[in-house]
């Protein structure tokens, strides 16, 4: 029996094969689409697992100290696959791990072949090519900005890198670098070929998408970026939907344009990660339960109808009982319509990890699972208040279901892969159709839809 990664024939005697590996969020899948697309158009071909592979990218997470676990656990776990194989099947570590440990990696992972930083990816097909013992590339293939390989109904597009906030909680400014935005003109491209390529939505990503542009130049801001999208999107009916916006980020112009630009949709996600003033002070974040109140408050007397998305933690150092009763009862009084909810994690190298008063671990566990409890709570009553709409639905695939193939997709209050589907139990379309739908029933975080054959 042949071994993982081992073929009768050489990875010389064909194009060899890539398997890609990724792991953490979404920016992670569009940095891996990208070096796949760079791959691909060097001449390799995508691996459909480890048994028929030349070599293995992973493209790694380290935004949490069990992030970082789980990013080694796997890579180990593929060694193991790939191991003991006719020929060899290196693997390249990619992203985050690397970018946050950087040399030692070396030493403590001698079944990794080469380490990639996130910065230096676009360099993936070079480091491929060494690790296979191949001639460097002749020309320059595979550089275009826009080279997405994405196949799907929906794409996320990462308009910026890095971060300039420094939470102390937080380790992406240390891995990520600063803050730098991408040029509208390249997102733009990248969004129009998307669309070609038969996308029906753009989902706006980055560490902190509300200052996009504040390294461009006098008007570049993010409402003025979203204007030029919506106008790439609008011959195909497409959907623009931005996430990861911070309070102060929340403009009159950006409120504005979510409000007036029919593509825009109005689905807000601001990460709160708490209320109390003197825990967002603590955190080096700014704000308070009054300004947060109000910012909400403005927010749903301007964009009628609006979705919103935040994030809670618990657990902070020296968060109290009474905070986390305030945290809790914030979150009850807004009403979010979906809440995640992350219990604080001691990340080496952030100014929080060397805070006195670090919550015991029970305690942080006990306090997300309540929070947890209460935001399934707001989430499933608030994806039930849908039932009895007629909607558009993006489909995003077909699943087999009890009663035969079913059409899975998202409405515009669902971000993909976040919050939830649309399951409508007959119907032909395809693939990134845009169907006139029916709610009719909902399950958790989940709505039943029935096809409507001409719109009203």
């Amino acid at each position: 029996m042949a071994s993982p990664c081992s073929s009768s024939t050489t990875a010389s005697a064909r194009a060899p094969r890539v398997l890609f590996v990724t792991l953490g969020c979404a920016k992670n899948e569009v940095d891996t689409d990208r070096m796949r697309a760079l791959l691909l158009a060097d001449g390799f071909l995508e691996a459909d697992g480890a048994e028929d592979a030349d070599v293995a990218v992973i493209n790694t997470c380290s935004f949490l100290a069990s992030a970082t676990e789980e990013s080694v656990e796997a890579t180990l776990e593929l060694a193991e696959q790939v191991a003991g194989g006719v020929r060899a099947c290196p693997i390249v570590m990619c992203g985050c791990v690397p970018s946050r440990y950087g040399d030692a990696l070396a030493s403590e992972l001698p079944e990794v072949a080469a380490f990639v930083r996130a910065e230096d990816e676009d360099g993936i097909t070079g480091v491929v090519r060494e690790v296979l013992g191949m001639p460097a590339s002749a020309g320059q293939a595979g550089t275009a900005g826009t080279l997405r390989t994405v196949d799907g109904a929906s794409a996320f597009v990462k308009i910026s890198e890095g971060c300039d906030r420094f939470c102390t909680f937080c380790a992406i400014p240390y891995i990520r670098g600063r803050y730098h935005s991408r040029t509208a003109e390249d997102v733009v491209a990248e969004v129009s070929a998307l669309m070609e390529g038969g996308v029906r939505e753009v989902v706006l990503i980055g560490q902190d998408t509300g200052v996009w542009g504040c390294d461009l130049g006098e008007g570049q801001t993010l409402a003025s970026l979203l204007r030029r999208v919506a106008e790439a999107v609008r011959p195909y009916h497409g959907w623009v939907r931005v996430l990861y916006l911070q309070p102060e980020g929340m403009t009159d112009e950006l409120v504005a344009t979510i409000r007036d630009v029919p593509e825009v949709l109005p689905y807000i996600d601001i990460p709160i990660q708490h209320c109390s003033a003197r825990v967002l002070k603590a955190m080096g974040r700014s704000g308070s339960p009054e300004e947060l109140r109000e910012l909400f408050a403005r927010l749903r007397s301007e964009i009628p109808g609006m979705v919103l998305r935040t994030t809670g933690m618990a657990g902070f150092p020296g968060e109290t009982d009474e905070e986390a009763d305030e945290l809790y009862d914030f979150i009850a009084e807004e009403e979010f319509d979906y809440c995640s909810v992350f219990a604080y994690s001691q990340e080496e190298g952030t100014a929080a990890a060397r805070m006195a008063d670090q919550v015991p671990e029970d305690v942080k566990l006990e306090r997300t699972q309540h929070l947890v409890d209460l935001t399934e709570q707001l989430g499933f009553a608030a994806t039930a208040s849908h039932v009895g709409e007629r909607v558009h639905v993006i489909v995003d695939g077909v699943e087999e279901g009890d009663d035969g193939p079913e059409l899975i997709g998202h409405a515009w209050f669902q971000a993909p892969d976040s919050d939830g589907a649309v399951h409508i139990a007959s119907g032909e379309a395809a693939v990134g159709d845009i169907v006139c739908v029916d709610l009719v029933d909902s399950f958790c975080y989940e709505l039943v839809g029935e096809l409507v054959r001409e719109e009203a």
